[in-house]
Order: structure tokens, then C-alpha cells, then sequence
């Protein structure tokens, strides 16, 4: 039988779970900050959570009901009570959001059960070796760091029922060396597969602060979901107007230029990466492009199309293209890349984004077909 502790904690993990898929548009829409908090470790804001406590106190404190008065008196504070702006300076702390820590599997799979993601299918790829040791058995050797104190304090007590020792009426268990007992791993070999993410984004002066953040919300929970779905992932980020380069996280989500825009630019770099760094045949590729939809010319498309079919396309598991909506942006791009693909290739996705309240179906769009 679970210990009451165990219980309690489960149920309150249960809750937990069930106010982030009910908050999780909010905390996509509003931006809502979910911290990294060590490897695959997440914090998130929750204000509305109320914790069952007694509370003790004095009686005879006053209060409604209580001290001198006849019935139908109004009631009354202290001066200044409840009043805004007066009375003393207080000491006590005012009311904080809750902070709960959950792990990456954790928040991944309210993700997938509220969006109703289907789990990946990796494209094929060569898995690599992963070493996994797995504490499954006990042994009479092995660090103290191991040391498995209930099995140990067992092994004491049959020993000294079994030498005569043990008193019922004065119990004393005290382990000798031959009573340790330590958690023993067996070391298993797994197939674990590979993926690297490209997200390509539109810095010409027409993607303003408010695209940007739309793509960085949209690109945390898709790195998210890709972390649950592949042991290995990494993540590289290509910036263009009229030219392209490869740069860290903080400048992609920075980086705003004046220059016109040359799409092919990007694609060139994607390709580029992709030859000398992520061979097709063990890699899982998801290059993702953001944009409000200019191009500098229906040539440069053009090029862009060549791109895709004979270089991108053949390499990744999916190509996603994500239009930002921008007062500034004609979005024919989308156009293009729908005439030339519609929906006859699944491994192309398209998505409009109007908003930050439509990222969750964008990301849905995105993770739907778990290619």
C-alpha cells in the first residue's frame, strides 16, 4: 500500500497538471514566462492554487460576532481599515504566485494531450547506441552512495533472529558489514535517435518586436516536444534580409534590420549546414522558416522552390513555413509555397500565424502528422 505522503503528492501533481492544460492558453497567448530550472526542468507560475490549512488563533481576538455591541450595530474596522492609502505601514508579506516545478515529460505530455499530438515517427534514420544503466536489483556490494538502508536494516534483523540476538523487549539493530545491501544496475544498450531543429526567421524591418516574440513562444513549445520525442536534439538558428548568416539564440530573437529580403539566402545556409553537419541517414532534419511573407522577387521564389525539392526537402522529415502576420507584409510567399505544394506533400506545412492567440494551432499544425 502507498504511503498517505505518496497519495497526497500524486493527487497534488494530478492538480497541477490539470490547471497548466487548463491555463496553457493563457500561458502561450499572454507569454506567460516558464523558466528553465536545470536539465529538463521547468518553473511555472500559478496564482490560483489554494492550499487546504487549519488556522489556529485566539478567540477572544474579536472579530464578526465577537466583543460588545447589540444587534444591528454596523461593523466597523480599525481606523483606517481596509481603506486604500491609510493606516500603518504593515509588515506582513503580501500575496505571491505559486511556483511549481515540473519536468520536461511532464510538461511535453499536456502539451501533446491538450493538442492531441501523435508521437513521432523518426524518418527511417540510423538510431545511435545509448548506455542506460537501470537500478533494478539489489547486491551485497557497491558504494555507499547506494547503500539501500531498508534492505540493509532487514538483513540485520535475520541475522540476529537467526544467531539468537535479537531482543523483542529491548530492540537494538545495529548493521555489521555483511548486512549492507546496495542497489545493483544493469547496464542495457537502447536505440535512440538523433534530431536537429533550423529555424530560419525574416529580421528586414517589416518583422516588428511583436513577430518575434510570436516566434519565440512558437519555437520553445516546439523544441519542447521534440526534446520528449528524440534522446539526442539540436538547435541551430539562421537570421536573413537580403543575405543570411548562422547566429546564437539571443541574437536571432534580437537581430532587426533595414535591408529588402532575399529568401534564398536562408535556404542556401539551411542546405549548407545540413551537408557538413547532419548526414540525412542518421539525423532527424526540421528546418522551420518564419516570415511575414515578402520576397524580394518571383525569381528569387523560384530559387527558393529549386532549394526546397532538390536539397531540403529530400533531407528533412518535415519542412515548416510559419507567416507571421505584419501590417507591413504582403504574405505572398504563403501563396507561393500553397500553389506549389497544396496538400499534396505532407512533408511541407504550412501555417498563418494572425496572432499570439493562434500559436498553440500553428504548433498543433506543425506536430500533427508526427512526421
Amino acid at each position: 500500500m502507498d504511503h498517505p505522503i505518496k497519495r497526497d503528492h500524486s493527487r497534488f501533481r494530478k492538480i497541477i497538471k490539470g490547471k497548466i492544460r487548463k491555463n496553457l492558453r493563457r500561458f502561450v497567448s499572454k507569454g506567460q514566462q516558464i523558466l528553465p530550472k536545470g536539465r529538463n526542468r521547468f518553473t511555472i507560475p500559478m496564482p490560483s492554487i489554494e492550499i487546504p490549512r487549519f488556522k489556529f488563533g485566539d478567540k477572544s481576538q474579536g472579530g464578526t460576532g465577537q466583543g460588545e455591541g447589540q444587534p444591528g450595530d454596523p461593523i466597523q474596522g480599525k481606523p483606517g481599515e481596509g481603506k486604500p492609502g491609510q493606516g500603518e505601514a504593515g509588515q506582513e508579506a503580501g500575496n505571491k504566485e505559486l511556483e511549481v516545478e515540473v519536468n520536461l515529460e511532464e510538461l511535453a505530455s499536456i502539451l501533446g494531450e491538450e493538442l492531441e499530438l501523435p508521437n513521432i515517427q523518426p524518418k527511417g534514420k540510423k538510431s545511435i547506441d545509448s548506455t542506460i544503466n537501470r537500478y533494478t536489483s539489489i547486491g551485497t556490494t557497491g558504494p555507499d552512495s547506494l547503500k539501500h538502508g531498508k534492505r540493509t536494516f532487514k538483513e540485520s534483523i535475520k541475522r540476529q533472529i537467526a544467531t539468537g540476538q535479537y531482543d523483542p523487549d529491548n530492540p537494538k539493530v545495529v548493521p555489521t558489514r555483511r548486512d549492507y545491501r546496495f542497489r545493483s544496475s544493469k547496464t542495457k544498450i537502447e536505440q535512440e535517435n538523433s534530431a536537429v531543429v533550423i529555424y530560419m526567421m525574416d529580421v528586414s524591418g517589416s518583422m516588428g518586436d511583436e513577430q518575434k516574440e510570436i516566434v519565440r513562444t512558437e519555437s520553445f513549445w516546439i523544441n519542447l516536444w521534440l526534446k520528449s520525442q528524440y534522446k539526442d536534439i539540436e538547435i541551430r538558428y539562421i537570421i536573413h534580409d537580403a543575405t543570411a548568416k548562422e547566429v546564437d539564440e539571443e541574437t536571432f530573437f534580437k537581430t532587426r534590420e533595414s535591408g529588402g529580403t532575399l529568401i534564398s539566402s536562408a535556404y542556401k545556409l539551411c542546405r549548407e549546414i545540413i551537408d557538413a553537419d547532419y548526414n540525412p541517414d542518421e539525423w532527424n532534419i526540421y528546418p522551420f522558416h518564419f516570415s511575414d511573407g515578402d520576397n524580394w522577387s518571383s525569381d528569387d521564389t523560384k530559387l527558393c522552390l529549386d532549394l526546397l525539392n532538390d536539397n531540403i526537402l529530400p533531407a528533412s522529415n518535415m519542412f515548416g513555413y510559419g507567416q507571421v502576420e505584419s501590417r507591413y507584409g504582403s504574405g505572398q510567399f504563403y501563396k507561393d509555397l500553397a500553389q506549389a505544394y497544396g496538400k499534396k506533400n505532407d512533408q511541407v506545412v504550412l501555417s498563418k500565424i494572425k496572432n499570439r492567440d493562434a500559436i498553440l494551432d500553428s504548433i498543433k499544425e506543425f506536430l500533427g502528422k508526427g512526421n
